[in-house]
Order: structure tokens, then C-alpha cells, then sequence
């Protein structure tokens, strides 16, 4: 997939970065990593034979490309144009690929500052958890030039199972932020009714195989319930935060481009109301409880009592 091993530089190493990290190292790649835990970032650099930085700045120049997987693009603007951010390091015609999922009007910002040291930018933020990145096999939803998304794709390739050009600079972000908003409505609509179907005295695994086999069925009811919430572990790594806020991202570029999106409007009132609750760092498994709680049953196997009047 790659040719001639590349100086790469990744900042962001939880849950996602670590293996993406891991994947390009083994690919022959010299790999120069950061995080804002600073024992996350020299474990890490050992596990994978790479270097530890202490800096962005010091990251950018050891780095050909810089690859980002940060929480939002507030933190990929701080590590690229703050104090001893990239942008006091890059390398002429160095490559910054973000990763995260973050708001395309600031990826734009971004890729204008770092234009100025003479690098570029494209966005390409992934679909496949924590297991897909570790699996090598995440989704990417590209943005960039046909020339810098050329460059990049013998990375993504390494990383991942699928990549898509949807345009320029930003498209990727658009993309993913629609993406997990069509999710988070599935999965809001997908526990509403499963908490009903309890009250009237419905088996929530059945139903979930039910689904599974016909048009209410959806990643979210493949990978999520029979794994997560019958077995009341609520684990899943991704915050709810992280999916409120891409929830908010959409709702921008609706109201950006005129767009109505009444449903998901709604929706993001009830998983603010679900956030609240859960409070800071919870799962987005954490949603299911919240709609338990307010519906009055608790998705666990085996049949229930009928409910109500």
C-alpha cells in the first residue's frame, strides 16, 4: 500500500490514535508521537518503536506528514497555530491529515495559518470505533485537493478499510458530522422504542433480533444493545459528549446553508438532557439509561409485565 517509508508525526493518542499510530509504524513508517498525557505519550512511543515529543513544534519538525486525532477542531487549531504549535516547526510542503472529527469552517481556518508555513491540509475524519482502528479497518470521509488526497491515501489505506473523497477542504468534516447525526437519531429512535416494547411486555432481545432482520434494523442495533446494554455494561468508549457536539456541528451547517432539520433539532434537546445527566466523560451508552429512566423500564432480557392503562 505504501512506497518509500515517510517521517509521520501523530498527535492524540487514546483510544482511536494509539492503533492508528501502530498501524503506520509497523508499516515502516518513522513515527514521532505526541499527547497531552505525557506518560500516554512515552508508552506509546515504545510500544511502537517511535519517538516522543514534548512539543507540536517538535513534532512538525521531524514530520513529512502530521497526522491529528484530537476531540474537536478548537484543540487542532491550538496544537497547529498556538505557542509551540505546529506551525513553528512545519517543514516546507509538509502535510497536516486531521482525523478528528471537528467543525469544517475551523479546518478551513486552520489549513489558512499553516498555508503560511507553506504546508497543507486535509481532513479525513473516521467511522468505525475504537475496534475499527484497532482492526485497521475504520472508514475515512476525505476533504482536500486530488494531489494532497493522493498523497495521503497510502496512509489511510494502512489505517483503514474504506476512503472516500467527498470534495475539497472541510468535506470530510461535513460528512462525518451528518453521519453521526443520522446515528444518534437511530439510536435515540432504536431505544425509545425498545423501552415501549418492554412496558408492553416484549423481550428487548428478541426484538432486537427482529430488527436485525428487518427495516428497523441498523449498526446501531448490530453492534450495540446485545453487546452493551442487556449486559448493563454501558461501555462504549465514544463519549456522548463527543456526539452531542457533532449533533451541534450539523445543526450549524444547516443553519448555514438554510436547511431545515427539524428532527434532529428535536433530537439534540433530548441528548443534551441525556448529557446532563450522565455528566462528564460518560459513554454514549449512557443515552440508553437516560431514556430507561425517563421511560420506566430497563432493558434486560426476558419478557416484562404489560405496562400502563
Amino acid at each position: 500500500m505504501t512506497t518509500a517509508p515517510l517521517d509521520i508525526g501523530f498527535i492524540g493518542l487514546g483510544v482511536m490514535g494509539a492503533p492508528m499510530a501502530g498501524h503506520l509504524a509497523r508499516a515502516g513508517h518513522a513515527l514521532t508521537v505526541l499527547d497531552a498525557d505525557a506518560e500516554r505519550t512515552r508508552g506509546v512511543a515504545q510500544k511502537i518503536g517511535g519517538r516522543a515529543a514534548r512539543t507540536p513544534a517538535e513534532v512538525a519538525a521531524a514530520s513529512d506528514i502530521v497526522v491529528t486525532m484530537l476531540p474537536d477542531g478548537r484543540v487542532v487549531q491550538q496544537v497547529a497555530l498556538g505557542d509551540d504549535g505546529l506551525v513553528q516547526g512545519l517543514r516546507k510542503g509538509a502535510l497536516l491529515l486531521d482525523t478528528s472529527s471537528a467543525e469544517p469552517w475551523l479546518t478551513e481556518a486552520t489549513a489558512a495559518g499553516i498555508a503560511k508555513a507553506g504546508a497543507t491540509m486535509v481532513d479525513a475524519p473516521v467511522s468505525g470505533a475504537a475496534w475499527g482502528a484497532e482492526a485497521a479497518e475504520l472508514v475515512f470521509m476525505v476533504g482536500g485537493s486530488d494531489a494532497d488526497v493522493a498523497r495521503v491515501m497510502p496512509l489511510l489505506q494502512r489505517m483503514g478499510k474504506a476512503q472516500h473523497h467527498l470534495g475539497g477542504l472541510g468535506a470530510g468534516h461535513a460528512m462525518k458530522c451528518l453521519n453521526n447525526t443520522i446515528t444518534s437519531m437511530t439510536f435515540l429512535a432504536t431505544a425509545e422504542a425498545l423501552v415501549a416494547g418492554k412496558r408492553y411486555g416484549l423481550d428487548p432481545e428478541a426484538m432486537i433480533d427482529v430488527l436485525n432482520q428487518s427495516t428497523g434494523g441498523s449498526w446501531i442495533t448490530q453492534t450495540h444493545f446485545k453487546q452493551r446494554i442487556f449486559n448493563r455494561t454501558f461501555d462504549d468508549p465514544f463519549k456522548l459528549s463527543l456526539m452531542l457536539k457533532d449533533i451541534g456541528i450539523a445543526l450549524q451547517l444547516a443553519r448555514d446553508t438554510a436547511t431545515p432539520m427539524a428532527l434532529s433539532g428535536l433530537g439534540q434537546q433530548l441528548w443534551r438532557m441525556a448529557d446532563q445527566v450522565a455528566g462528564p466523560r460518560a459513554s454514549v451508552s449512557e443515552l440508553v439509561r437516560w431514556v430507561e429512566k425517563t421511560g420506566g423500564a430497563e432493558l434486560t432480557p426476558g419478557r416484562g409485565s404489560r405496562q400502563g392503562g
